[in-house]
C-alpha cells in the first residue's frame, strides 16, 4: 500500500507542534486574561453553521472567503466560519438581548477559502473583542485601547496605529452623484491607491476628480483632519465623520502615550462592512496589519437588532512571533517505580502547578530529561527536587 503524500496538508494549513503549541496556549491565556480584566466576557461560537445564518448581513468579501459543504443530516448548506464577528453579533442580538452595553471576546480558529496575502495562513487563530450597545466614541476608544494593550502584552514593538473613517468616503460618493459602474471603478482605483486611474475615471468631472485625488493625499498626523475639514467644507456629512474621528484621535493620543497615530482617509478596507471609524495596527518589518477593527453598527440588523457595534481582531499565530515571555516552564523528571511517597510527592507538585513527567517502562531517561530542568531525588528525608546538574 502506498502512503506517499498522505502526511501533506492543504496549502495554507499548518499543524502546531509541541513547544510552539505550549507557547501559543500560554499567550492565549495571557491575552484573554487582559480582555477579561477589561470586562469582556468569553464566548465560544460554533466552527460550522448553516450558511444562510452564518452569512446573514455580511458583505460579499466574507462570502467568498467562506468554505461551504452540505450537511448530511439536514441536506442544507453549511459554512465554516471565516470570521467571528457575525457570530458574536448573533449572540448579542438573539441570546443576550440586553439593553445595556455588552462586552464579548473570543479566541478560536477560522478558515478562509484563500490566503489573505503572502505568507498568510488560511487558518488564523483569531482573537478579538466586540462591544455592543454604545454609539459613542468612548466605545471605539475602549476597543482601540484594548487592541493596543493586547499587542503590547504579546511583545509587539513600535506599534503604529492608523485611523480612518469610512463616513468621509461615503459622504463624498453621495455628493459626487456618480453612476454605479463608475463608482465601482473608482472604489477599485482608490483601494489600489492609483492616482492615474482615479484621474482618468473622473477626467470629465473636475470637481469630483480633485476631491477624490485629495483623498489619496490626506494622510499624516493630527493636522490632517483640520486640512480635510477645509477641503471638504461643502460636504456636511464628511464634516460630521471628521469630527467623530478627531474626537477619537484626541482621546487615544491621551490614553496611549508612545503610540504613533496616523490618520489615513484613503484606507477603504472593510468599506462595505464598516460604518464609522476604522483602525489598523502595524509594526515595522511586518507588511500587513497585525490587528484591525472599527465600527460596524449595521451588522446586527440581519438578526433583528441593529445595535451599535465596534470591535477588533488579530491572529494569535502572527502575534506569537513577537512574544518572548510565554515560555512553558521546564518539567521535573520523576523516576520509574512504585513508591507511595513518590506518588504523593508527584501529586503535590502537580497540584502546585508543576509539570512532572514520570518515566515509563522502556523510556529513555536521556530523552525525557531534555524536557526537564529538575528531577525528583530520594534522600534520607524523603523525595526532594534538585536541578538536573545536582544543585538543589
Amino acid at each position: 500500500m502506498k502512503h506517499s503524500g498522505q502526511w501533506l496538508l492543504p496549502e495554507g494549513v499548518e499543524e502546531v507542534l509541541p513547544g510552539e503549541a505550549a507557547r501559543l496556549e500560554s499567550l492565549r491565556r495571557q491575552l484573554l486574561d487582559i480582555l477579561h480584566r477589561r470586562g469582556f466576557d468569553l464566548v465560544f461560537p460554533p466552527l460550522v453553521e448553516f450558511l444562510d445564518a452564518l452569512l446573514n448581513g455580511v458583505g460579499e468579501d466574507l462570502d467568498l472567503q467562506t468554505a461551504k459543504l452540505t450537511d448530511t443530516i439536514s441536506g442544507r448548506l453549511l459554512g465554516v466560519r471565516a470570521d467571528h464577528t457575525p457570530q458574536i453579533a448573533r449572540i448579542d442580538a438573539h441570546y443576550l438581548r440586553s439593553e445595556e452595553p455588552s462586552r464579548l471576546c473570543y479566541c478560536g480558529s477560522v478558515f478562509r477559502s484563500s490566503p489573505g496575502g503572502i505568507e498568510s495562513t488560511r487558518e488564523p487563530l483569531q482573537i478579538g473583542a466586540e462591544l455592543y450597545g454604545c454609539p459613542d466614541v468612548d466605545a471605539d476608544a475602549e476597543i482601540a485601547e484594548a487592541m493596543v494593550e493586547v499587542l503590547r502584552a504579546a511583545g509587539v514593538p513600535d506599534i503604529h496605529l492608523h485611523l480612518g473613517h469610512v463616513g468621509v468616503y461615503r459622504a463624498l460618493i453621495q455628493w459626487a452623484g456618480l453612476p454605479g459602474d463608475m463608482e465601482d471603478d473608482l472604489f477599485d482605483a482608490l483601494q489600489r491607491q492609483s492616482r492615474p486611474d482615479v484621474a482618468e475615471i473622473l477626467s470629465d468631472l473636475p470637481d469630483q476628480r480633485s476631491a477624490f485625488l485629495t483623498l489619496l493625499e490626506i494622510r499624516g498626523g493630527d493636522r490632517v483632519i483640520e486640512n480635510a475639514r477645509r477641503v471638504y467644507a461643502k460636504v456636511s456629512e464628511a464634516g460630521k465623520a471628521l469630527s467623530n474621528l478627531a474626537e477619537l484621535v484626541e482621546r487615544l493620543a491621551r490614553t496611549l502615550p508612545g503610540i504613533q497615530i496616523t490618520v489615513d482617509l484613503s484606507d477603504l478596507r472593510g468599506y462595505r462592512y464598516h460604518t464609522g471609524t476604522v483602525f489598523n495596527a502595524y509594526t515595522p518589518g511586518f507588511g500587513r496589519a497585525l490587528a484591525q477593527g472599527g465600527r460596524y453598527d449595521e451588522i446586527g440588523r440581519a438578526y433583528g437588532r441593529a445595535r451599535s457595534a465596534t470591535g477588533f481582531s488579530s491572529d494569535l499565530r502572527q502575534l506569537l512571533r513577537y512574544d518572548t515571555t510565554s515560555r512553558p516552564r521546564a518539567g521535573i523528571l520523576a523516576p520509574l517505580g512504585s513508591d507511595v511517597e513518590l506518588d504523593l510527592a508527584v501529586k503535590e507538585l502537580r497540584t502546585d502547578g508543576e509539570r512532572v513527567i514520570r518515566l515509563l517502562p522502556g523510556e529513555m531517561e536521556e530523552h525525557v530529561a531534555r524536557q526537564c530542568d529538575r528531577r525528583l531525588v530520594k534522600s534520607s528525608n524523603g523525595w526532594r527536587v534538585e536541578s538536573i546538574d545536582g544543585e538543589r
